[in-house]
């Protein structure tokens, strides 16, 4: 068979993916399955792989996917947990009382506290909380879905605890047959450096574009007008600054786990310490038009029955008669950061961890195969994210009821993309190990073949698509990690046959990824569930296709001059 028929056989499952999540508007957990069903067909007749071949794959990417389900969960619940406990609504409303200014309000919710949810919870939660808390402070609710999934789509980089790098990157990378385990180590370390370099000058602008939209298309509603941002435009370049210095340096010396944590712990509480100190605040308060004025397509129903998530229901809450104080609210999570950093690879526990086969275990030669994968569980971070919600417990002093609440609603968010995770990994797992049986067509896997069909038409120009493919990814799977398992092999097997650098190209389409998540379906849709306006996606889908288009742009410029000096 031709070059150019195999890399079509080999696209099959990808194209249908696509073609049913946009096309025919399937949800991922219908067009998943079928994905890996056509992998299955393309790979028991074109590759001629025996069924315990297909098997193998399949498992690989299971095994995968409970890791990765494993972090959401944890991720989950201790945010449930807190947000039981009040601490989420102390958090923001400690935010909120800085300032009555919807633009600063739009920078400290809208940005610091969205990307710190993306950094601790990720997977379409950032934006679900913080549109409701938007919404109880006047915003209206088409205006804070817009925020605040602008607000947080950088952040999604990393996203929780670093799961689209590592081991999105890391497993995915790792498993060409070309690649050794620690050599996919090293490339998931420069991933996570250079995907942050490239967020830098983009980046530094995040929260002037966030204000910039509400200020353009909710400010005043006879004319729409960016006067009102210039008062802002140093506050916002300063936040920028304070966010991305962090969010880089984390990326660079302590790896992909937690940048989107400290750069808004760090960027926010800078943030705050000026704006307490009366430094950079606008001279006239900016506030939304009344909303009497906002047009019916504006408003939800969740934003006129109220939100379980908004500041005013949770800062009422009490500590002994006393309110919520910031610093007990935000304890947890600062246990999860000295917890997280304390069980990496580079330090004495974790590489006990790792290293240790019954902490570690792994399944080699999967069902008389050459395939093999591991379960760190003790080193994953969900792990230490499950024991930090147990250490908030007895924290908060919460009820045996609070804690069953927490869970179950931890369980039933982490269920959503269970399906579709699985079947996409799974996908990806025949995609991958294809190439190691015998019998492939070239002793090529079917992700080897994609790529170099792809090479062959795109010589020449790859630095162009390269980041939009990111986009695209987060775009139908609704997630930067599935993205980064499912087309970050392919990006580097193309990236080493065009002469390019790998590690820049796929930097590139992880940090297009993170700003995809503006327009993910998945997430766009999750968002305004929460403030009752579902039916408005193509709406918000269309308004944020604008920082989307210009940050991607901004990516693709950064990569194309690169690849010139490297």
């Amino acid at each position: 068979m031709s070059e150019v028929l195999l890399a079509a056989a080999a696209a099959l499952p990808l194209v249908a993916a696509t073609v049913l999540l946009i096309g025919a508007l399937w949800p991922a957990t219908k067009a998943m399955p079928v994905a890996w069903g056509i992998a299955v067909l393309v790979g028991a007749t074109v590759w001629q792989l025996p069924v315990r071949w297909i098997a193998a794959a399949t498992t690989w990417g299971v095994m995968l996917a409970m890791e990765i389900l494993w972090i959401v969960f944890g991720a989950l619940v201790l945010l449930y947990t807190l947000r039981q406990a009040g601490a989420i609504g102390r958090i923001a409303g400690g935010f909120a009382s800085l300032s009555s200014d919807h633009r600063v309000q739009t920078i400290l919710i809208g940005f610091f506290l969205t990307t710190f949810l993306a950094g601790v919870a990720g997977f379409g939660t950032p934006a679900a909380i913080v549109a409701p808390l938007l919404v109880s402070l006047g915003f209206p609710a088409l205006g804070a879905v817009v925020v605040s999934l602008v607000g947080h789509a950088l952040a999604t980089t990393f996203g929780a605890v670093g799961v689209p790098i590592n081991p999105g990157v890391t497993e995915a990378v790792g498993s060409l047959a070309s690649v050794s385990a620690g050599e996919a180590v090293a490339f998931m370390t420069d991933v996570s450096g250079l995907t942050a370099a490239y967020h830098l000058l983009p980046g530094l602008f995040m929260p002037l574009v966030t204000v910039s939209m509400l200020v353009y298309f909710f400010g005043d509603g006879t004319q729409r007008s960016l006067s009102a941002v210039r008062p802002i435009v140093p506050l916002a370049l300063f936040a920028g600054l304070a966010f991305v210095i962090p969010f880089t340096f984390t990326a660079v010396f302590i790896g992909p786990e937690m940048p989107s944590i400290i750069a808004p712990i760090v960027g926010g509480g800078l943030t705050v310490m000026v704006l307490s100190r009366g430094w950079l605040l606008p001279e006239d308060r900016w506030r939304l038009p009344d909303d009497q004025t906002w047009p019916d397509a504006w408003t939800g129903t969740a934003a006129e029955e109220g939100s379980s998530s908004s500041v005013s229901q949770y800062s009422s809450l009490t500590d002994g008669g006393r309110p919520m104080s910031l610093g007990r609210a935000w304890t947890p999570y600062l246990l999860v950061v000295v917890l997280l950093i304390g069980t990496r690879d580079f330090t004495r526990i974790g590489a006990l961890l790792t290293e240790s086969g019954l902490l570690a275990p792994t399944w080699t030669e999967i069902f008389g195969t050459t395939i093999t994968n591991s379960v760190e569980w003790a080193s994953a971070p969900g792990t230490w994210l499950v024991v930090t919600a147990f250490i908030s417990i007895p924290l908060y002093g919460l009820s045996r009821a609070d804690v069953k609440t927490a869970w179950k609603e931890a369980g039933k968010t982490a269920a959503t993309p269970a399906v579709a995770l699985t079947f996409i990994i799974g996908t990806v797992g025949i995609l991958l190990h294809s190439g190691q049986y015998v019998g492939a067509p070239g002793g090529q896997s079917m992700m080897l073949a994609l790529a170099d069909g792809v090479s062959g038409t795109l010589e020449g120009v790859y630095t162009v698509v390269a980041a939009p493919i990111g986009v695209f990814g987060t775009f139908v799977t609704g997630s930067v990690m599935v993205s980064n398992v499912t087309f970050s092999p392919v990006q580097y097997e193309l990236a080493g046959e065009l002469g390019l650098p790998p590690a820049h190209v796929v930097a590139a389409q992880a940090a297009a990824g993170g700003i995809g998540n503006a327009v993910s379906i998945h997430n766009v849709i999750a968002a305004l569930s929460t403030v009752g306006l579902v039916g408005k996606e193509g709406v918000v889908i269309r308004l944020n296709l604008l920082p989307v288009a210009a940050y991607t742009s901004v990516i693709v410029v950064l990569l194309s001059v690169t690849t010139l000096v490297v």
